[in-house]
């Protein structure tokens, strides 16, 4: 059972994981090098604890304390209770949901683990923004894609605001990063995967024409907002897809045209 601390001093070094939530450089520096990163929301802190990760803290308001009752009672983790206006000082924003838990991150599996058993795995290149990432991974999850696989400079999927977006899905999903770009391409093709860029080039196939969903194994490559995948990714890939559209518009918000492509690529396939 755990300890529940009352803290009334922001400055209490107990709270030093969940110090300026709002500082995205800072906590994209520290979180990874700390082994660490922060749910929010009830149900995405129990969706973290049913995926096997380890709690380290919790931080909660008063009136979510009996609603987190069976959690604080489950985990050997200390949990401090807080005010709405103490919570806001240390975190650098409004708590909306009263329920903050810091995890402790596992160690990512390698790109050839996740090859070795998957059929539907998303590629993605330079998706820097948490927002697109957590639509993604919750699409991924949604529609049975199997794993993710990031370029060096993707952003990370364990933080806040990823985790938030995507409602947890980001523990549903497997992913790992690639230690090269675009080289480490070569290895999912070796791993006998078809890399299918998806892009708004007139160039492209229809991805209904391309039939995705009828290929052995298949790699989905999606590039950042705006710029879309890299000239050498794209000349990386073995056939270029896109998602015919309609009425002048030329293409759709990565997050949408991901959930668009995934349900093409595993449409037909077996119930997992």
């Amino acid at each position: 059972m755990a300890d529940l601390i009352t803290i009334d001093d922001p400055d209490d070094p107990r709270l030093h994981d969940y110090i300026g939530l709002t500082d995205v450089e800072l906590r994209r520096r520290r979180e990874p090098a700390e082994g660490l990163f922060i749910a929010e929301g009830e149900k995405v802190i129990r969706r973290a604890r049913h995926a096997g990760y380890e709690m380290r803290s919790m931080l909660l308001s008063a009136k979510w304390v009996d609603v987190m009752r069976d959690v604080i009672d489950e985990v050997p983790a200390p949990v401090y209770a807080v005010t709405p206006e103490l919570a806001e000082r240390v975190t650098g924003y409004h708590v909306h949901r009263g329920a903050l838990a810091s995890m402790q991150r596992k160690p990512l599996p390698t790109a050839d683990e996740l090859l070795h058993t998957a059929r539907r795995v998303v590629v993605m290149e330079s998706v820097n923004d948490h927002t697109n990432i957590g639509a993604i991974f919750r699409s991924a999850a949604a529609l049975g894609m199997d794993a993710v696989l990031l370029s060096p400079d993707c952003a990370d999927p364990l933080y806040r605001r990823s985790v938030k977006v995507s409602m947890g899905a980001v523990f549903s999903v497997p992913y790992a990063r690639l230690d090269s770009w675009p080289k480490a391409l070569d290895g999912v093709r070796e791993a006998g995967f078809e890399l299918l860029a998806l892009t708004p080039d007139e160039k492209a196939s229809s991805i209904d024409d391309a039939a995705p969903h009828r290929l052995e194994r298949v790699a989905l490559m999606l590039g950042a907002e705006g710029d879309g995948l890299s000239t050498q990714a794209l000349m990386a890939a073995d056939a270029w897809v896109r998602i015919p559209m309609a009425h002048g518009v030329d293409s759709l918000n990565v997050g949408a045209a991901a959930a668009v492509a995934f349900y093409a690529v595993a449409t037909g396939r077996p119930a997992s």
